[in-house]
Protein backbone atom coordinates (compact mmCIF):
# COMPACT_ATOMS: atom_id res chain seq x y z
CA UNK A 1 0.00 0.00 0.00
CA UNK A 2 1.19 3.22 -0.80
CA UNK A 3 2.09 5.70 2.15
CA UNK A 4 -0.81 7.96 3.75
CA UNK A 5 -1.34 10.91 0.88
CA UNK A 6 -2.07 14.55 2.21
CA UNK A 7 -5.25 16.04 0.96
CA UNK A 8 -3.21 18.45 -1.21
CA UNK A 9 -1.97 14.99 -2.89
CA UNK A 10 -5.33 13.59 -3.00
CA UNK A 11 -6.53 17.14 -4.15
CA UNK A 12 -3.59 16.89 -7.09
CA UNK A 13 -4.19 13.73 -8.37
CA UNK A 14 -7.75 14.27 -8.34
CA UNK A 15 -7.51 17.04 -10.92
CA UNK A 16 -5.45 14.73 -13.61
CA UNK A 17 -8.43 11.92 -13.87
CA UNK A 18 -10.44 11.19 -16.09
CA UNK A 19 -13.85 12.66 -15.65
CA UNK A 20 -15.30 9.06 -15.31
CA UNK A 21 -13.11 8.41 -12.32
CA UNK A 22 -13.60 11.64 -10.70
CA UNK A 23 -17.71 11.00 -10.67
CA UNK A 24 -16.80 8.03 -9.32
CA UNK A 25 -13.97 9.15 -6.32
CA UNK A 26 -16.75 10.93 -4.90
CA UNK A 27 -20.19 9.52 -5.33
CA UNK A 28 -22.35 7.99 -2.38
CA UNK A 29 -23.37 5.06 -4.57
CA UNK A 30 -19.02 3.70 -4.33
CA UNK A 31 -19.13 4.75 -0.46
CA UNK A 32 -22.30 2.74 0.11
CA UNK A 33 -21.52 -0.56 -1.98
CA UNK A 34 -18.15 -0.29 0.13
CA UNK A 35 -19.95 0.02 2.89
CA UNK A 36 -22.55 -2.97 2.20
CA UNK A 37 -19.47 -5.25 0.96
CA UNK A 38 -17.90 -4.47 4.47
CA UNK A 39 -20.64 -5.32 6.11
CA UNK A 40 -21.47 -9.08 4.31
CA UNK A 41 -18.23 -9.92 4.90
CA UNK A 42 -18.09 -9.06 8.34
CA UNK A 43 -15.27 -6.11 8.06
CA UNK A 44 -17.27 -2.92 8.98
CA UNK A 45 -13.85 -2.25 11.74
CA UNK A 46 -11.89 -1.97 8.42
CA UNK A 47 -14.07 -0.11 6.16
CA UNK A 48 -12.00 3.05 6.42
CA UNK A 49 -8.83 1.80 5.67
CA UNK A 50 -10.84 -0.16 2.44
CA UNK A 51 -12.35 3.00 1.19
CA UNK A 52 -8.86 4.41 1.59
CA UNK A 53 -7.34 1.17 -1.01
CA UNK A 54 -10.61 2.16 -3.20
CA UNK A 55 -9.40 5.77 -3.38
CA UNK A 56 -6.07 4.82 -3.97
CA UNK A 57 -6.71 2.57 -7.09
CA UNK A 58 -9.11 5.47 -8.59
CA UNK A 59 -6.35 7.85 -8.31
CA UNK A 60 -4.08 5.83 -10.07
CA UNK A 61 -1.67 5.00 -7.14
CA UNK A 62 -2.43 1.80 -6.31
CA UNK A 63 -2.69 -0.47 -9.64
CA UNK A 64 -5.88 -3.15 -9.28
CA UNK A 65 -3.99 -6.20 -9.71
CA UNK A 66 -2.56 -5.32 -6.35
CA UNK A 67 -6.13 -4.37 -4.56
CA UNK A 68 -6.46 -7.85 -3.13
CA UNK A 69 -2.92 -8.11 -1.85
CA UNK A 70 -2.68 -5.03 -0.14
CA UNK A 71 -6.23 -6.18 1.48
CA UNK A 72 -4.60 -9.09 2.96
CA UNK A 73 -0.72 -7.83 4.32
CA UNK A 74 -2.11 -4.07 4.86
CA UNK A 75 -5.78 -3.87 5.72
CA UNK A 76 -4.96 -7.56 7.97
CA UNK A 77 -7.86 -9.48 5.88
CA UNK A 78 -7.65 -13.24 5.81
CA UNK A 79 -7.23 -14.25 2.47
CA UNK A 80 -10.41 -15.68 1.95
CA UNK A 81 -12.28 -12.61 3.22
CA UNK A 82 -9.63 -10.67 0.79
CA UNK A 83 -10.31 -12.55 -2.14
CA UNK A 84 -14.10 -11.60 -1.53
CA UNK A 85 -13.99 -8.14 -1.01
CA UNK A 86 -11.55 -7.52 -3.54
CA UNK A 87 -13.93 -9.43 -6.10
CA UNK A 88 -17.23 -7.89 -5.24
CA UNK A 89 -15.32 -3.92 -5.15
CA UNK A 90 -13.62 -4.96 -8.75
CA UNK A 91 -16.49 -6.20 -10.11
CA UNK A 92 -19.53 -3.26 -8.32
CA UNK A 93 -16.55 0.09 -8.49
CA UNK A 94 -13.57 -0.82 -10.56
CA UNK A 95 -15.14 -2.71 -13.51
CA UNK A 96 -18.13 0.25 -14.72
CA UNK A 97 -14.78 2.25 -15.28
CA UNK A 98 -12.77 -0.69 -16.44
CA UNK A 99 -11.63 1.84 -19.93
CA UNK A 100 -10.77 4.95 -17.65
CA UNK A 101 -8.46 2.99 -15.51
CA UNK A 102 -6.71 1.16 -18.35
CA UNK A 103 -5.96 4.46 -19.73
CA UNK A 104 -4.78 5.13 -16.07
CA UNK A 105 -2.83 2.43 -15.47
CA UNK A 106 -2.01 1.49 -18.84
CA UNK A 107 -3.05 -2.08 -18.32
CA UNK A 108 -5.53 -4.06 -19.42
CA UNK A 109 -8.53 -5.21 -16.70
CA UNK A 110 -10.16 -8.81 -17.13
CA UNK A 111 -13.83 -8.65 -16.67
CA UNK A 112 -14.98 -10.85 -13.82
CA UNK A 113 -15.78 -13.61 -13.60
CA UNK A 114 -14.18 -14.62 -17.26
CA UNK A 115 -13.39 -18.12 -17.97
CA UNK A 116 -9.92 -19.28 -18.41
CA UNK A 117 -8.25 -19.64 -21.39
CA UNK A 118 -7.80 -22.80 -22.77
CA UNK A 119 -4.11 -24.45 -21.64
CA UNK A 120 -1.65 -23.75 -23.80
CA UNK A 121 -1.33 -27.60 -23.60
CA UNK A 122 -4.98 -28.25 -25.54
CA UNK A 123 -3.93 -28.19 -29.69
CA UNK A 124 -6.52 -26.02 -30.97
CA UNK A 125 -8.99 -27.90 -32.66
CA UNK A 126 -8.59 -28.14 -36.36
CA UNK A 127 -11.04 -26.54 -38.97
CA UNK A 128 -13.21 -29.25 -40.46
CA UNK A 129 -12.18 -30.83 -43.93
CA UNK A 130 -14.04 -29.64 -46.62
CA UNK A 131 -15.80 -32.10 -48.75
CA UNK A 132 -15.42 -32.38 -52.47
CA UNK A 133 -18.13 -30.45 -53.99
CA UNK A 134 -20.12 -32.95 -56.13
CA UNK A 135 -22.58 -31.87 -58.81
CA UNK A 136 -25.97 -31.33 -57.40
CA UNK A 137 -28.37 -33.88 -59.42
CA UNK A 138 -31.58 -32.43 -58.15
CA UNK A 139 -30.84 -28.60 -59.60
CA UNK A 140 -32.44 -28.69 -63.64
CA UNK A 141 -29.55 -27.35 -65.98
CA UNK A 142 -30.22 -23.96 -67.19
CA UNK A 143 -29.93 -23.50 -70.60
Amino acid sequence: MPEKLSSDQIWKLYEKLPKELQDVFFTQETGDITYEICEKNGVLDKFSEIVDNVSYVLLGVLPPDEFQKTLEKEVKLKPDVAKKVSREINRYIFFPVKSSLEMLYRIEIAPPARPAPPSPEVPPKAPPEEKPKKPDIYREPIE
